[in-house]
């Protein structure tokens, strides 16, 4: 088959495989700055690629998911969460007949715009940056992928498709924030999307328990009446119980993501059937989102996102680094405003031409690793540390 041939071999094969209610190539809404289509990859594989080879996907590997970067080598960043909650995406899109090349993009970039130090320095962003329009990572993602990323000689940013910029700003059940206008707020996101806000969740309640036991700062006694960790964890014991301790562990928490994926699978099965959606447009006008788990596991769900919320994300050592964070951020902010000469040159540059400072100083913060922030700190605070 020659080279030109593909694209149309591609465009068929999805005609033919993907689901009726699934996203198409064919059907997208284009990129805001039209460019030629590539021979062998279609418009959300191109999206994918571009989101996993631009600056701020590398630079997640050095941001906090729960354990600050120098904790240890072992826990999970921001860039391993984001490629777990991508392979879930994957999973759940292939068993629903989904475009799995979208849902994989939007999981990819779904966390592009987090500051250093995780959810404590988000909320300490916005803090600072209320009176000049708040900050939520969802829309600084976008706002990365439309603007800030230079990778291009024609547009900024990475001129990502419709489909997958509506799916970063609303994946999450709640999005009532002013940057979702230009989405169409009253409708449905495209089902693929949907799933990420959910397999997000899978990935990060796995991995927070797998990496608290890790820490030692969760025991498996706290854990010992969370239906969702108990049951897969005395079926490991029963079949595995020889097997090392921390193996067994391993074992539980791949069978607790499992549990979560084919009840969502399951769930959003059901929802289908019951709202008979037959097409896109039907998921779009839905009444309900279509993704979601069973009430039942719904509960259970919940049970276990109670008992990480009281015991590890409050665990004390969580806490001081949250407030190391607080200060840190806090101070850098309220220097770069103070003075912005001491902005890098090609960060102060964006307010010689006009943006506005808070803005520019909000995206430079936003985009620090933890390391690089710490690292910073230290320059413009330490008396002995070189400049």
């Amino acid at each position: 088959m020659r080279v030109p041939d593909l694209r149309e071999e591609l465009l068929r094969r999805e005609a033919a495989t993907l689901a009726p209610y699934a996203a198409r190539s064919a059907a997208s809404r284009g990129r805001v700055h039209p460019e030629p289509e590539h021979a062998f990859r279609l418009p959300f594989q191109r999206d994918r690629d571009r989101i996993v080879h631009c600056s701020a996907f590398r630079r997640l590997e050095y941001k906090t998911q729960v354990f600050v970067n120098h904790e240890g080598d072992y826990y999970r960043t921001r860039l391993t969460h984001s490629i777990e909650a991508a392979q879930i995406t994957r999973t759940l899109c292939r068993a629903l007949g989904l475009h799995e090349d979208l849902g994989e993009a939007v999981a990819l970039a779904h966390d592009l715009g987090h500051t250093p130090f995780g959810h404590a320095g988000e909320r300490v962003l916005d803090r600072l940056m209320e009176p000049h329009g708040g900050f939520e990572h969802n829309a600084q993602s976008l706002r990365i992928v439309d603007q800030l990323e230079a990778r291009y000689p024609r547009f900024p940013g990475l001129n990502l498709t419709w489909e997958v910029r509506e799916g970063i700003v609303k994946h999450s059940s709640e999005y009532d924030r002013p940057l979702v206008q230009k989405f169409e707020p009253d409708v449905r996101p495209v089902l693929e999307a949907q799933l990420v806000d959910y397999a997000d969740e899978i990935a990060y309640n796995a991995h927070d328990v797998d990496d608290g036991l890790k820490s030692a700062m969760l025991d498996e006694r706290e854990l010992a009446g969370v239906q969702l960790w108990a049951e897969p964890r005395e079926q490991v014991a029963r079949e595995h119980g020889d097997a090392p301790i921390g193996i067994q562990r391993y074992q539980t928490v791949r069978r607790m993501i499992d549990r979560l994926a084919t009840d969502m699978i399951a769930a959003v099965l059901g929802r289908i059937a019951e709202y008979r959606v037959r097409s896109l447009d039907d998921v779009r006008a839905c009444p309900v989102r279509l993704a979601g788990f069973s009430p039942e596991v719904t509960a259970q769900n919940r049970e276990l996102k109670r008992v990480l919320f009281d015991r590890l994300y409050h665990h004390y050592r969580v806490t001081r680094m949250a407030m190391k964070a607080q200060k840190i951020m806090t101070d850098l902010f309220e220097t770069y405003m103070a003075e912005p000469q001491q902005l890098p040159p090609h960060v102060h540059g964006r307010i010689d031409r006009g943006e506005a400072t808070a803005r520019v100083v909000a995206d430079y913060i936003a985009g620090m690793t933890d390391r690089f922030a710490l690292d910073e700190y230290k320059k413009l605070f330490d008396p002995y540390e070189r400049v």
